[in-house]
């Protein structure tokens, strides 16, 4: 006999701070509106709907009747409108404070713009710790969404125990946690409505284990309905979602949709549930090691494959906090954000403060702190956003007084000290334990890290990328051929043939100011590769500083007493190298002194590698590489001999960079690029240009060799 069943599905809808104007209104076209006219025509399918606070600043201002409309359908109790924090951050790498903040904000937004007070919460990729019932219990919320895999980890069966919702608690506040079914959202739109009805009236057959009806809940991205490569055709022109309205409303007398609040207003929790620390599964395995990462997932997939449902329940892989273990550019940027949070908050109440505050929270927008395979911490505009929310939200903090300051702390907080310059036109940050390399170099008025790059590595994904290209089973988008040759195959697409090619994996993090000697047959493509001999041990090794500051002017000195392997002997040498600036200048002095310590002469290569990151720099439309008079691209891999003057320019930011050497030198260039995966397969991305300036030296026993490279940045007139 078929029991009434509800079904309740919530629609999370993000864009990310920083993204362009065109994807946010492709996402409109593709998905959030036809959702919406959808919903019209079937006034009696219920919803809950989340809009990040990003993507509903971009619809106040570009689509603002769109809001009317969904203000329309709260009003007649169809959506349900969900809260969480604004700008869509990983709540729980932040102080409970902002927490708080970004949550209340989203709330307020809700409350003027569809009228109604929210209960619910959307969690950011679900990323759950047990910390968190509490501040979302002060922030008024309800109750929030989970996957059914933090169920599954502590031991609930979810094709039989999790057809509702159960009550958490921390500290004595409680919170209610509806469990997204994996089945719906593998299903939905993936299988055919008559297949999605026919297991939910499998569900409403099954004998119920309660005296309340099921719940069957699904939460997932609305991108999903739309955006995805082929689900517009699919759900809007080839009528899916037309398809599946209609028969909800057809068997209406077994399945009733309902929102999350309704059903809460009117059925009681299954029961307690404590849940461990997780997001869905693979975030799990994203987080771990590259090689961890993949052979997660290839475990993962015999196991699917062999239909072992035992084993794969307790299969967990890493936290979401692993990814400021992965990835040092992710940890710095956290790192950044809360220093500058506790100077925010720090700041006397008014428009100051709130404004520093909301910069603050759009730099805490996820997007940026975590790779997938798709996009991530990859995407140069995410960074950029990020960078250019903090340094806005510290120029306020400072109220317009930004003395010149030099400290040693430990910014990055990995046990070890760096040390921080900031002052009225820079802010730079010195990595003293691994090469005394300058990590980060903003330019202030501009609201620009200069050194917003990343360090090509190892990914998991790559193993699928290399087995393919092995196999000839590799298909590059748009060449027709390639499709009909690999047809029935399994095939990887790619947006270039020969991608395989630039898997790079730097040995050391890429900054400014790392200390190389080189030995004799080492070459440009060989350091491009990051596959050459090193003689020093100055690249990841500690440099010793001190520093003063005197008349408006700062001046660092890092020293290293290291080594260097000479045919078979291990010599010393000394290399320090002297940082200038003055407030009100635009320009930074850097002057190198190497010392020969040894007690014979000395034949060395010695080479300083600086680095820039411009988005765009591999369109010379946007971007370009200044050497005598000519232009190139700064994505170019090349070498030019007797070098003093070189530079960047950058149309986007309306910058210019230029070096000058007091001594010429050869100069070697190459982009950093990554490869990663898109929805149309694995592509090449720009992340910044590596510079590298060295000269050969003759020294004899305690002789001293000098270079002062000046680096003069500016705004384009």
């Amino acid at each position: 006999m078929t029991q009434p069943i509800y079904l309740s599905l919530v629609f999370h809808n993000h864009q990310p701070v920083g993204n362009f104007d065109f994807v946010n209104e492709h996402g409109y076209r593709s998905a959030y509106l036809p959702m919406i006219e959808l919903l019209e025509k079937h006034p009696d399918v219920q919803i809950g709907m989340h809009f990040s606070g990003s993507l509903l600043d971009w619809l106040v201002q570009h689509q603002p009747e769109f809001l009317e409309r969904i203000k329309a359908l709260v009003a007649r109790n169809q959506v349900e409108i969900l809260t969480g924090g604004y700008y869509e951050p990983i709540l729980t790498s932040l102080p409970d404070v902002d927490k708080l903040g970004q949550i209340r904000k989203l709330t307020d937004a809700i409350h003027r713009w569809f009228d109604t007070e929210p209960h619910g919460m959307w969690l950011a990729e679900r990323v759950w710790e047990p910390h968190l019932a509490k501040p979302l219990a002060e922030a008024g919320v309800r109750y929030v969404i989970v996957d059914d895999t933090h169920f599954e980890a502590v031991g609930f069966d979810k094709d039989k125990e999790l057809f509702g919702y159960f009550i958490t608690e921390e500290q004595g506040y409680t919170l209610a946690v509806f469990p997204t079914l994996t089945h719906l959202r593998y299903f939905i739109p993936w299988r055919t409505v008559d297949d999605n009805f026919a297991w939910l009236r499998k569900q409403a057959e099954e004998e119920l284990r309660t005296l309340q009806p099921k719940l069957v809940f699904m939460g997932d991205d609305g991108e999903k309905f739309g955006v995805w490569p082929g689900t517009y055709e699919h759900c809007w022109e080839n009528g899916y979602m037309e398809d599946f309205f209609t028969s909800v409303e057809q068997n209406a007398d077994w399945l009733h949709m309902t929102t999350p609040s309704a059903f809460m207003d009117h059925c009681p929790p299954l029961g307690r549930a404590y849940l461990p620390t997780a997001s869905y599964m693979e975030m799990g395995e994203w987080a771990l090691p590259a090689s961890r990462a993949y052979e997660l997932t290839t475990i993962r997939h015999e196991l699917e494959r062999e239909g072992d449902q035992r084993l794969l329940r307790y299969l967990r892989g890493g936290i979401w906090r692993n990814f400021m273990v992965k990835y040092d550019e992710i940890n710095h940027m956290h790192k950044r954000a809360l220093a500058i949070s506790k100077r925010v908050h720090a700041m006397p109440e008014g428009k100051e403060k709130a404004r520093a505050l909301d910069l603050l929270w759009a730099a805490q927008s996820n997007d940026a702190y975590w790779h997938g395979v798709f996009g991530g911490i990859y995407l140069f505009h995410f960074r950029i956003a990020n960078y250019a929310n903090l340094i806005a939200a510290e120029v306020l903090a400072e109220g317009g007084d930004a003395p010149l300051v030099v400290r040693k702390t430990d910014m990055d907080m990995d046990g070890n000290d760096e040390l921080v310059l900031r002052g009225d036109r820079f802010y730079m940050v010195w990595d003293l334990a691994r090469g005394g390399a300058l990590r980060e170099w903003d330019y202030r008025p501009a609201r620009y890290n200069l050194l917003n790059l990343m360090t090509r590595r190892d990914e998991g994904y790559y193993q699928d990328l290399l087995a393919a290209a092995a196999e000839n089973r590799i298909v590059v988008v748009g060449d027709e051929q390639s499709e009909l040759e690999n047809i029935h195959s399994e095939t990887v697409r790619v947006k270039e043939r020969g991608i395989e090619n630039y898997l790079i994996a730097d040995w050391y993090r890429r900054g400014a100011f790392i200390d190389h000697f080189l030995r004799e047959d080492a070459t440009l493509e060989g350091f491009y590769r990051s596959a050459y001999p090193e003689q020093g041990d100055y690249v990841i090794l500690p440099y010793e500083a001190d520093w003063e500051v005197a008349d408006n002017t700062a001046t660092v000195h890092l020293r290293r007493d290291g080594h260097v392997w000479v045919n078979d002997q291990h010599l010393p040498i000394q290399v320090v190298k002297s940082f200038r600036l003055t407030q009100g200048e635009d320009r930074v002095h850097v002057t190198y002194t190497v010392r020969n310590q040894a007690d014979q002469d000395m034949d060395v290569r010695f080479a300083v590698e600086t680095a820039l990151a411009y988005d765009g720099g591999d369109n010379l439309e946007y971007c370009a590489f200044e050497l005598a008079g000519e232009q190139y691209s700064l994505a170019d891999v090349a070498a030019h001999d007797d070098v003093s003057v070189y530079g960047a320019v950058t149309r986007i930011r309306d910058q210019r960079v230029e070096v000058t050497l007091s001594q010429a030198a050869r100069l070697w260039r190459f982009p950093l690029e990554t490869v990663t995966l898109s929805e149309a397969g694995f592509e090449r991305g720009y992340q910044g240009t590596v510079f590298l300036q060295w000269w050969p030296l003759h020294l004899k026993p305690g002789e001293a060799w000098q270079v002062t490279l000046t680096l003069d940045v500016s705004m384009l007139a």
